[in-house]
């Protein structure tokens, strides 16, 4: 490695102007010069970013570095600790403390046995599209309906709160929304998960949230809960249906294999999750000096850690910029690593498994009603990367 260090200038980094999928160009370079670039944030604070696969995945195991909101050192003023409940910024012991209930509410065996439910939600986007002819928006009439149906049942939201509570989760993840914006849909949803947990407790349902509360945890620990559950739920899953439907539609060799072989659908879901990496970046706290490819990150120090770059590591993965649907892709990053992995990842992979399998079945036609390039991405300072719109077609029978 050389004895210079690399620099990455600007963040969010820009997509270039070729593959729409491929992450910036500016992380590609950075990881051609090593795992780890340094980079300064906002405010003029010193950081790290880390754009190879081993070190991106040995970072997130490592107790080092933290996750904890306060001790971000990325903007020139000191940041409040999370919000009670919302675990995905803390660290052990309260981590755990909040984990620990969920994990069996979200096995694989409990989460398989959501298929059929799922299979009937997917048939019903299905048919409505079906009913309603082509042309269509797939993301409003396919791959935001089936995770908010699916995850607002399993927390128990009634059926007629579902729009509006979709509505505040894009206000406030989409990443087009003024500051007040944002802020109004954040405390409105936070408004209406109090009120739903109250009722829960009061009358509880056949649901994941009234099952929590007969536990410890309090209103206002199980509303931080229900909000992370709910947007990764949602929000994550919702693009990746969308963005991977593109993708295959960008990919027709590979659409076609999928179309043709039913058993390379779980491979599919796992290849697409690699080769988009919606959620895209996270960050860790080193809470003392600690030696990285050769540089030290001295404690107080934030790096960004950079999933859709580590994913896509030659060192890991052969041809990485190539969708194939027959990889091995295991061992992706796309579910983040280590304690803090993804709680709610074998229900994505069961929607996504039954939601593309479905599609492909249902519209053997299914091509973009407009031509690629005026596909709309949603902005870098989205928290997942997505479309905006994706106008679809097909022949009708």
């Amino acid at each position: 490695m050389s004895e210079s260090v690399h620099t990455v200038t600007t963040w969010p980094a820009k997509r270039g102007g070729g593959c729409p999928f491929d992450p910036p160009v500016e992380l590609i370079d950075a990881r051609r010069h090593g795992p780890i670039s340094s980079y300064t944030h906002p405010g003029g604070k010193p950081g790290w970013v880390i754009t190879g696969y081993e070190m991106v995945r040995s970072v997130l195991a490592d107790p080092r570095f933290s996750s904890r909101k306060d001790l971000l050192n990325v903007v020139d003023f000191e940041l409040p600790p999370a919000p009670p409940g919302e675990f995905l910024l803390m660290d052990e012991p309260e981590h755990s403390r909040y984990r620990r209930p969920l994990v069996g509410k979200f096995t694989v065996r409990r989460m398989r046995m959501l298929t059929e439910r799922i299979e009937q939600i997917t048939a019903g986007c299905l048919d409505a599209m079906e009913e309603a002819g082509p042309p269509t928006d797939l993301v409003t009439a396919f791959a935001k309906p089936i995770p908010t149906i699916v995850i607002c049942e399993i927390l128990g939201v009634p059926y007629e709160d579902r729009a509006s509570f979709q509505e505040q989760i894009d206000a406030f993840m989409g990443g087009e929304v003024s500051d007040e914006e944002l802020i109004a849909a954040y405390t409105a949803t936070q408004e209406y998960l109090a009120q739903l947990v109250a009722a829960k407790r009061a009358r509880p349902t056949d649901d994941v949230l009234s099952e929590l509360t007969d536990s410890d945890l309090t209103d206002e620990e199980l509303k931080g809960i229900s909000l992370i559950l709910l947007a990764a739920g949602f929000d994550t899953t919702a693009n990746m249906l969308s963005l991977g439907t593109f993708a295959l539609l960008r990919n027709p060799e590979q659409l076609a294999a999928l179309r043709g072989d039913p058993a390379l659908t779980d491979g599919a879901v796992e290849e697409l999750l690699r080769y988009l990496s919606v959620a895209k970046t996270f960050h860790r706290t080193a809470l003392e000096d600690v030696e990285l490819g050769g540089r030290i990150v001295t404690a107080g120090t934030t790096v960004l850690l950079s999933y859709h770059t580590a994913n896509r590591d030659p060192d890991r993965f052969a041809d990485p910029h190539a969708l194939d649907l027959r990889r091995q892709a295991a061992g992706h990053l796309a579910f983040s690593h280590g304690i803090h992995q993804c709680l709610g990842q074998q229900l994505a992979r069961v929607e996504m498994r039954v939601a593309f399998r479905a599609l492909v079945d249902r519209f053997p036609t299914l091509r973009l009603a407009v031509p690629a390039e005026e596909v709309e991405l949603r902005p870098e300072t989205a928290d997942i990367f997505g479309v905006k719109r994706l106008p679809v077609t097909w022949d009708e029978r």
